[in-house]
């Protein structure tokens, strides 16, 4: 299995293959794949919980899938993602909330939607033992105060606090950078200044790794962002088995006799 610090070498050398599961099957398809870093994300809220956003996701609920992925994987890193007001109001419990994703559930790793406010938490984290991965750019979590999704990073001075933010990032120990969002030649700046890796979601060819939402790249979700691909059509095969399945109990064909046992010691109940 490897290590944040195996991850940290791969900066500038070979691209980084990352993306999220939700559960225990999907995570062993993900894992079994060679993908190096599985993201069990905040975005099951949206995704997988029906929620309209990654807001209402709660440190139970989160524990309750890194769980299910970390049991399932053998090769990747597991970094679980750490849900809104769940880091950053108070240090004890935000230690506490991170510490339990290691300790009880499984990961190797957290992820913060970062900013002034966990640079110094990040620190400490690091100091305890808990491997960060920051997050900048466009943080879903943040919904709320931008009214929406919008790219980040698009001016001067957003793109100059951008950078300053990845390095004061790197100095508090995050293990690699994730940029979602932001023009391609910003994120390839704060890749070339960075030591750690960077690992982009709408960001360009030029980060060290890429990461997806793992229903948009195989093709569940109806919609996807413009920076996404969909790398198969799933749900049209979900669709259409669940089709053939409803077909077949109307018209009494399934189940027949290849799915079905008869016990010869109960032919004295007819």
């Amino acid at each position: 299995m490897p290590t944040v610090r195996d991850l940290r070498a791969k900066a500038g050398d070979e691209p980084i293959t990352m993306l999220t599961a939700y559960d225990a099957p999907t995570a062993e398809i993900v894992d079994d794949a060679g993908v190096d870093v599985i993201l069990v994300g905040d975005s099951v809220g949206n995704v997988v919980l029906g929620h309209e956003t990654t807001v209402p996701v709660t440190v139970d609920g989160i524990a309750h899938h890194v769980g299910a992925v970390s049991r399932a994987v053998d090769d990747a890193l597991v970094v679980a993602d750490m849900p809104f007001l769940s880091f950053g109001v108070d240090e004890t419990d935000s230690l506490e909330n991170a510490g339990r994703m290691l300790k009880e559930e499984g990961a190797q790793a957290v992820k913060l939607e970062s900013g002034p406010h966990t640079v110094d938490l990040t620190e400490k984290m690091v100091r305890l033992g808990i491997p960060v991965m920051a997050h900048l750019g466009l943080t879903p979590q943040h919904v709320n105060q931008y009214g929406g999704y919008p790219r980040q990073g698009t001016d001067q001075e957003a793109a100059e606090r951008m950078l300053e933010l990845a390095i004061e990032h790197e100095e508090a120990g995050a293990f690699s950078l994730v940029l979602e969002h932001v023009p391609s030649n910003l994120a390839a700046r704060i890749t070339e200044e960075l030591d750690v890796p960077t690992i982009g979601i709408g960001a360009g060819p030029d980060c060290d790794g890429q990461v997806l939402v793992f229903d948009d790249a195989v093709g569940i979700s109806e919609w996807t962002p413009s920076f996404s691909k969909q790398f198969g059509n799933v749900r049209e095969e979900m669709e259409a088995a669940v089709d053939d399945y409803v077909s077949a109990v109307e018209s009494e064909t399934f189940p027949g006799d290849a799915h079905s046992y008869e016990e010869r010691d109960l032919e004295d109940i007819y």
